[in-house]
């Protein structure tokens, strides 16, 4: 007998119903993977999306990609860079839904790790985030009700070797949403995270080509045996699968979850 395949999400599938007409989002880190699928999906939902990246041209395509669908919102984008911290927090002005997404990574011993870019990483990974909430919450506790959604990782709850810049700044994102969560509740703001594992996203795929060229294996073995060796389920998770757990977090059904940590991991922190 075979084992069946996993198999991902089915395409055109009915997507869970969500309306956020009149509502503004903002979405870091949109120009791609997780960030664009949030932006798009939130933006399908009737929301102003205000897009930010740092990447004009990825910007533009999003817009682009955008004016091209049947949205009952609109995508906008905004050039920025989050180590702009002051620029941050009024980017976030007025805003009714935050997601922290945009991320970055460099995997080194931590012998051989540079300290600027470990500042770096904290910076935009944790700073930021808290930079943009500050910025947003005074226009949601104002009209009593705000959503934050913080892109977290499997690794904001596991580590794992050479990546100690962006573990400790998923940890530390983590004990922040919690903190924004129990400060928020009597103003009707919920905080939470959402934890991926690998994401199939451009920066994933690229990773995938050059550990499948160093060990001189196919890419298909690459993902399973190194990328999710501690993962039950055998593939990568697709940014619209995340962007659909962030758009739960800001349906008013889930105005009762506040203060968690939403694994999408494959089963990786079942273990």
């Amino acid at each position: 007998m075979t084992t069946p395949t996993p198999q991902g999400p089915v395409p055109n599938s009915a997507a869970l119903g969500l309306d956020l007409g009149g509502r503004t989002a903002l979405v870091t880190g949109a120009a791609s993977g997780i960030g664009r699928a949030c932006a798009l999906r939130l933006a399908a939902a009737g929301a102003k999306v205000r897009a930010v990246d740092r990447d004009a041209d990825g910007l533009d395509g999003l817009a682009d990609h955008a004016r091209g669908l049947d949205l009952s919102g609109t995508v906008e984008p905004h050039v920025l860079d989050l180590t702009d911290l002051d620029a941050a927090e009024q980017a976030a002005a007025g805003t009714d839904v935050l997601v922290n997404n945009a991320g970055i990574q460099l995997v080194r011993p931590i012998e051989e790790f540079p300290p600027e870019v470990f500042s770096t990483v904290l910076k935009v990974m944790l700073e930021a985030p808290f930079r943009l909430v500050r910025g947003a919450l005074p226009h949601m506790y104002g009209q009593g009700w705000g959503r934050i959604v913080n892109v977290s990782s499997v690794h904001g709850l596991r580590a794992s070797a050479f990546k100690s810049a962006y573990v400790a700044a998923k940890h530390g994102l983590e004990g922040f949403s919690k903190v924004a969560a129990l400060e928020g509740a009597r103003h009707g703001v919920t905080s939470n995270c959402v934890n991926p594992g690998y994401v199939r996203t451009p920066l994933v795929e690229r990773q995938i080509a050059d550990q499948a060229a160093a060990h001189g294996i196919p890419a298909e073995r690459v993902v399973t045996e190194i990328m999710l060796g501690d993962s039950a389920l055998k593939r990568l998770i697709e940014p619209e699968e995340v962007a659909e757990a962030v758009a739960y977090l800001c349906t008013p059904q889930a105005s009762f979850v506040t203060g968690v940590s939403l694994p999408m991991d494959g089963g990786w922190t079942a273990h």
